[in-house]
């Protein structure tokens, strides 16, 4: 399986943090699932300098970029219009027990 560092930067219109917490559930409930898929490894909001989420950042494991893709068109902060930016890296997670 390959691993990614997904970076996503939310929209910043008025209506943009209503539209995330309007999606939030539905997206805990997939990043659940795929944690317990051994998918979702980390992650969390990005926040800014008032402490307000603007963004996420997280690091999954797929067995391909095409497996990654396909779960981000059903992801709701895609589906719901939260992210408008999505930064995508294949990555090498440091392990500590290795």
């Amino acid at each position: 399986m390959t691993q990614y560092a997904v970076v996503a930067y939310d929209y910043t219109d008025e209506e943009a943090l209503d539209r995330r917490l309007a999606n939030r559930d539905a997206h805990l409930a997939g990043v659940r699932e795929l944690a317990a898929q051994g998918k979702f490894l980390s992650g969390g909001a990005i926040l800014n300098d008032e402490g307000k989420m603007i963004g996420s950042n997280a690091h999954f494991r797929f067995d391909d970029r095409a497996d990654l893709d396909a779960w981000l068109e059903t992801e709701p902060y895609m589906t719901g219009r939260v992210w408008e930016h999505v930064d995508i890296r294949e990555v090498k997670l440091f392990d500590p027990s290795a």
